[in-house]
C-alpha cells in the first residue's frame, strides 16, 4: 500500500498547507491535525508551535 509522500498542500491551506499536507499524508482530517497541533502548543511550553511550523514550511516541499 502506497502512502502519499510528506509535502505542503496547495488545495488544502490555511496558511503554508503544512498542516493539509500531514493530514493528507496519514489519511486524517486536517481539521483533526489543526486543533491538535494548537491544543498541544498552547498546553505544552516544551512545544514551540510557531517555531516547528515555521521549520516544516521551510523543509516541506510543496506537493499538489
Amino acid at each position: 500500500m502506497s502512502h502519499p509522500t510528506l509535502s505542503r498542500s496547495i488545495n488544502d491551506r490555511v496558511i503554508a498547507g503544512v498542516m493539509g499536507g500531514i493530514a493528507r499524508r496519514f489519511g486524517w482530517s486536517s481539521t483533526v491535525v489543526r486543533v491538535l497541533f494548537v491544543v498541544v502548543s498552547i498546553l505544552s511550553a516544551a512545544f514551540p508551535g510557531i517555531l516547528v511550523y515555521l521549520v516544516l514550511w521551510l523543509v516541506m516541499p510543496e506537493g499538489d
